[in-house]
């Protein structure tokens, strides 16, 4: 079938059910919501079988729906209506939840059903659970509904469901629901406010005297503050906040400007409180230091008799420069190691996506802060890449970007967990050029032809298409405890493999025989002169791109490689 998906934003959601649909035989257009006017141009041009809306910040207009039959994705059980149904969830503590897809109609949420599962729910961040649980199974009941639909099929009221019906009209979350008490509050209601609010918009709380919202909460096992609300500690840009019966890591603040001051960014907690956190302890947690309890750091490298597994768990997958270093360090300890086998386990979340802009854009000179970004992550790459006795293994649990897909072709092998989904590309951050040995590590994979078609077509891709082209070596698994740990055991046999030393010859061979073609310098070089015209040159797309991608700044229209319905194919 012709599908048009009308979405706000071509989010992770979006990008894995494109991508699912796409290899179902359907031809799938994206149009971003912005405005009613635009929306009904893209309707008459795609003349679609059917609407789906993967990602929606309003009401489909009355003029759509009535036209074309739309599907509405809703993370909520069947009956819940209202535009906070994962925050409400979270918050109330519930064990099981639900993703709906319903059909729009005057009544936002209230539409018949067309098919519907269950979620379990962890205690973890909203932005956590939409990414897996409800990406998971929004994939399959949109699978259903779609083939329901093709089969003439049709909805059915929430309210013959039964028991699955047990949702209800609520309104949007406001602060006050999720304003902390830090002298009432366990630790447990403490991460339940600020997951609810993870990714957007934040809980709003006042630290050491300054108004900030919170992100990126983590329970502390074992270290106890002296009071509840006292910031006590700090690690690697997190800092520790007592509660009235434990402790959490906050990862992450965004300064609350006041009325009409200038936009602020999420950043690290450390950077944004500065000087107030002065005489407050860093704790230092080496990498390799064994799990006791729990707590929270970046990076932890464990061994499982001849397999080393290094973790790296950055926020939203995103690397400064200084977390560059820290992952660099941590590599080359790991490779002090009597290992055979080193697998690069990335985080659950996001393995990675490459450099930090954010960041870069927080600082006061964004291109020199762009040249030492795109110089650090290069040399992370390098390090892997330079790895010459071991295998090396990118055991990709959560999706990859950009320079994060380029990070992860730099080793030996690439393994997937079967929902990941990849965007090997930077062209749509202004026409950026990219390193990371890219224009090296692309093409000894696919070939030259497929990797100017990659970074050309700035689409996301699934884990078969991934494996079917040479971008990654095998898929497996799906959760991604289950996946690492059966990723260890594929490496383990590997390592006890009889014709595992002649692996490793002809993967030092063949690094010698590359670099006699051409030196791995000689890549970066060719590369950062490219980029040096992105951050330097006379064109400030990449600088504009940025601005708009940090700031979430809604798109005015919608890219044509994205909008197929949109390029004239005369």
């Amino acid at each position: 079938m012709k599908i048009l998906f009308l979405t706000h934003a071509f989010n992770g959601l979006a990008q894995r059910l494109f991508i699912e649909l796409g290899a179902q035989g359907h031809e799938v257009a994206i149009e971003f919501d912005v405005n009613d006017a635009t929306t009904g141009q893209a309707l008459a041009l795609a003349k679609p079988d059917l609407v789906i809306a993967p990602f929606l910040k309003r009401a489909i207009p009355e003029t759509v729906w009535k036209r074309v039959p739309c599907l509405v994705v809703h993370p909520g059980v069947p009956g819940d209506r209202g535009p906070s149904a994962l925050d409400w969830a979270i918050l109330e503590g519930e064990k099981e939840w639900g993703v709906t897809v319903l059909q729009a109609v005057a009544e936002m949420d209230a539409g018949p059903v067309w098919a519907h599962r269950a979620i379990p729910m962890r205690l973890a961040p909203k932005s956590s659970l939409y990414r897996r649980e409800v990406t998971d199974a929004a994939v399959e009941a949109v699978g259903e509904a779609v083939k329901s639909f093709a089969k003439g099929g049709h909805p059915v009221p929430a309210a013959d469901l039964g028991s699955a019906t047990r949702g209800r009209a609520r309104p949007l979350v406001r602060q006050a629901d999720r304003a902390i008490d830090w002298t009432r509050d366990d630790t447990v209601t403490v991460l339940r406010k600020i997951h609810s609010a993870d990714g957007f918009p934040g809980v709003r709380d006042e630290i050491l005297g300054r108004p900030v919202r919170l992100f990126g909460a983590h329970a502390e096992g074992t270290l106890r503050g002296p009071v509840p609300g006292q910031v006590f500690a700090t690690r690697h840009g997190g800092i520790l906040r007592a509660t009235r019966d434990g402790a959490v890591w906050i990862s992450h603040l965004q300064a609350i400007a006041p009325e009409g001051g200038e936009p602020t960014l999420k950043l690290p907690a450390t950077e944004v409180l500065g000087d107030a956190l002065a005489g407050v302890a860093e704790i230092a947690y080496a990498v390799d230091a064994p799990e006791h309890g729990t707590t929270w750091r970046e990076l932890r490298y464990e061994e499982h008799g001849e397999v080393g597994v290094l973790h790296f768990a950055f926020h939203n997958g995103a690397l400064s420069p200084s977390q560059c270093r820290r992952l660099l360090a941590a590599l080359q300890h790991a490779k002090t190691r009597p290992t055979r086998v080193l697998i690069l386990a990335g985080g659950p979340d996001f393995w990675c996506n490459g450099i930090h802009l954010s960041a870069i854009e927080a600082t006061e000179r964004p291109a020199d802060a762009s040249w030492e970004s795109i110089n650090a992550i290069d040399d992370v790459a390098r390090e892997i890449v330079l790895t010459t006795d071991r295998f090396v293994i990118s055991a990709l649990a959560g999706n990859a970007g950009a320079g994060g897909v380029f990070l992860a072709l730099a080793a030996d092998r690439v393994w997937l967990a079967r929902g990941v989904v990849l965007n090997p590309h930077y062209k749509g951050m202004g026409n950026l050029y990219g390193s990371e040995y890219w224009t090296y590590l692309l093409p000894r994979r696919v070939g030259r032809d497929k990797a100017k078609e990659l970074t050309e077509r700035r689409l996301p891709m699934g884990s078969q298409e991934a494996v079917a082209i040479g971008l990654a070596d095998a898929r497996f698994g799906h959760d991604p405890q289950g996946f690492i740990s059966a990723a260890i055991k594929r490496a383990e046999a590997m390592a006890r493999d009889p014709r595992f030393d002649d692996l490793v010859f002809a993967k030092r061979r063949q690094r010698l025989v590359d670099e006699s073609a051409k030196p791995l310098d000689k890549y970066r070089e060719e590369e950062l002169e490219q980029m040096k015209l992105n951050f330097y040159g006379f064109d400030p797309s990449y600088h504009v791109a940025r601005y708009h991608f940090v700031y979430r700044l809604p798109k005015a229209r919608t890219p044509y490689y994205l909008a197929s319905h949109r390029v004239d194919r005369s």
